[in-house]
């Protein structure tokens, strides 16, 4: 299976870090986050991955070359232009059979093979590994009729929902579905599929999961590969 990972954003959430590297590429301990992620594709039996890069590309081809000091078959394909969470995959050639998609800047203890299996037993055409998250909302929170008379008031509620993880399993035909170097993110994607019928399916995944979204994010993150690190790292 080939895994296309996505490294061609700004992390603009991460400033004023990634300012002057990209995200893939801050550390986690003693190594970058993404050559955590390939450790573990590598871990998996993945040896083939292709990484859209964009901003500070040079950085990211630099430090990975082509990917033989992991063990890996690294190759690139690049964005003249912002092309969204979606978009990159147009241009991508030799997605031909089932493959991975993944954002380049995910903690997590998810495993690859589970996912591509239960992609195969559901019969997907796209399967999206998806979190359990629960937010509290500090306030007390008012409903109202259309008359502004209060019919519910409950203070500090807490809610749970589902989260994409930022981890696909594709079928080749959903490349279909996006335009050759267009502007397009996965959720347009997703409903552009739902639309036409195809099967999208969750995978729950309960165990470890982190993405380095917001400052507060990659601390924790850090704090916690320092605590689990042969978790994250099984072969070491």
């Amino acid at each position: 299976m080939k895994v296309v990972i996505l490294a061609g954003g700004k992390g603009q959430r991460l400033n004023p870090y990634t300012l002057i590297i990209p995200k893939p590429l801050m550390p986690i301990g003693d190594m970058p986050i993404l050559e955590i992620m390939l450790r573990q594709m590598k871990h998996a039996g993945i040896d083939d991955v292709i990484i859209t890069v964009g901003y500070l590309a040079s950085l990211l081809q630099a430090f990975f070359n082509d990917g033989s000091r992991l063990g890996l078959n690294i190759s690139y394909s690049f964005e003249e232009e912002p092309l969204g969470t979606a978009g990159p995959l147009s241009q991508v050639e030799g997605l031909d059979s089932t493959f991975l998609v993944t954002n380049g800047d995910i903690l997590t203890t998810l495993n690859f093979n589970d996912l591509a299996q239960y992609h195969k037993d559901q019969n997907a055409a796209l399967t999206i590994a998806m979190h359990k998250r629960t937010s509290t909302i500090d306030l007390g929170i008012i409903k109202c009729d259309g008359n502004n008379r209060v019919v519910r008031y409950t203070e500090k509620p807490t809610y749970d929902f589902l989260v994409s993880m930022g981890t696909y399993i594709f079928e080749p035909r959903v490349l279909s579905f996006i335009p050759h170097k267009k502007h397009l993110d996965f959720p347009d994607l997703i409903h552009l599929l739902l639309a036409s019928d195809e099967k999208v399916v969750g995978y729950p995944f309960d165990g470890y999961w982190q993405d380095l979204g917001r400052p507060d994010d990659y601390l924790k993150a850090t704090e916690d590969f320092d605590k689990m690190r042969a978790e994250f790292l099984p072969e070491v």
